[in-house]
């Protein structure tokens, strides 16, 4: 009679990389959703990040004509932002009225901290996008190595 031999896998523990590849899923799961969803209205209070790099309008210019504006400024790209006026519906009026955040010098001919700006909707995203984010940063390592 032949008896077949337990297997030696038998009981063993389960291999890391299925626990990593569910742990990642788990994890990039609702980052990925997140980037995809379609964006809102911009209302008052809302964060929003700049599209890109913009030369944009001083809401109030004279009060940075001191620190060397005179009445534009650059956007960062992703730089963020608190809406503190937007268009109201139905008038010819497009412009938000938006104050810069996360900054704390002045750095020319970029926006001074908590300055106040004149920014158009294409101008700036309500979330920013974790695919162009991944990609961006995929180059820049392939590029150094």
């Amino acid at each position: 009679m032949n008896r077949v031999a337990p297997s030696s896998r038998q009981g063993a523990e389960p291999p890391l990389w299925s626990i990593a590849a569910s742990a990642a899923v788990i994890l990039l799961t609702p980052m990925l959703l997140f980037s995809l969803a379609p964006d809102g209205p911009i209302r008052d209070g809302d964060t929003v990040f700049s599209t890109g790099a913009h030369k944009v309008p001083l809401f109030k210019p004279d009060q940075h004509r001191q620190a060397g504006y005179a009445s534009t400024c650059m956007l960062d790209p992703k730089d963020p932002m608190i809406v503190l006026h937007t268009p109201v519906e139905g008038s010819d009026e497009e412009d938000i009225v938006a104050q810069v955040q996360g900054k704390n010098t002045i750095e020319w001919p970029f926006c001074p901290p908590q300055a106040e700006l004149l920014v158009k909707p294409h101008q700036v995203t309500q979330q920013p996008s974790l695919l162009k984010d991944v990609r961006d940063g995929l180059m820049r390592l392939l590029k150094s190595s």
